[in-house]
């Protein structure tokens, strides 16, 4: 994975990020993220690094966030954050 890593970070790197309205999570941290440099840095570092997806869901709540969306086929995601 280290030579899409490489690709992707030049990708990423190449793109103009603002700064969101809103606060991104991001698996590799499990955190609300603002700053669109640290945002970069994550989705590179997201394809290589374990998914903290409980951890993510567990701190979005934790936040106040009460509404989740789910997009694309199935409901799986949406029966786990019920839990």
């Amino acid at each position: 994975m280290e030579p899409a890593r490489a690709e992707l970070a030049k990708a990423i790197e190449a793109t103009t990020f603002n700064t969101p309205i809103c606060p991104v999570y991001q698996n590799v941290t499990a955190s609300a993220v603002t700053d669109p440099n640290e945002i970069k840095e994550n989705l590179v570092a997201q394809l290589t690094a374990p998914v903290r997806w409980t951890q993510t869901m567990h701190q979005m709540i934790a936040d106040g966030v009460s509404g989740f969306t789910e997009v694309g086929p199935g409901k799986v995601l949406q029966g786990l954050v019920k839990k």
